[in-house]
C-alpha cells in the first residue's frame, strides 16, 4: 500500500474535506477553537515538543534546524505515538494540525520532514 499524502493546517484554519485524518499534534489544545469545530480525529500530545525545547526555540528562524535535530531527538521518547503516525500515514492522507503562527517553523512541519524521510 503506497503511503498517503501529508498535509499540514493551522488548527485555526476551517477543516475541509479532503484532510484526511486530522490528528492535532500539538501539547496543548488550542486556544479559542471549539473541540467541534476543530474536526480532530486524533490528538497525538506526545508527539508535541517539550517545554524547554519550545521556549529554547520560540520560533526562531535562525534555530530552526538545531530545533529539529533536537525535536527528533525528543521523538525517540515516543515510539509508540511516532508508531501510529506512521500507520495513519500509511493509511491514507492526514493532516498535521497545529496552532503555532509560523506555518514555516513549526513541530508540525519537521514531522512532515520526518515521515517523508527528509528529517
Amino acid at each position: 500500500m503506497s503511503q498517503g499524502d501529508i498535509r499540514l493546517k493551522r488548527a485555526y484554519d476551517a477543516p475541509a474535506n479532503n484532510d484526511g485524518k486530522r490528528i492535532l499534534v500539538d501539547g496543548m489544545w488550542p486556544r479559542g477553537v471549539k473541540k467541534e469545530e476543530a474536526d480532530i480525529d486524533e490528538w497525538l500530545k506526545e508527539l508535541a515538543p517539550s517545554k524547554e525545547l519550545r521556549q529554547w526555540f520560540d520560533h526562531d528562524a535562525d534555530k530552526w534546524e538545531e530545533f529539529q535535530q533536537r525535536y527528533k531527538k525528543e521523538l525517540k521518547n515516543s515510539p509508540d505515538a511516532m508508531k501510529q503516525l506512521r500507520e495513519h500515514h500509511k493509511n491514507g492522507r492526514i493532516t498535521l494540525v497545529f496552532a503555532a503562527k509560523d506555518e514555516q517553523h513549526n513541530n508540525a512541519v519537521a514531522l512532515k520532514r520526518l515521515l517523508q524521510g527528509n528529517g
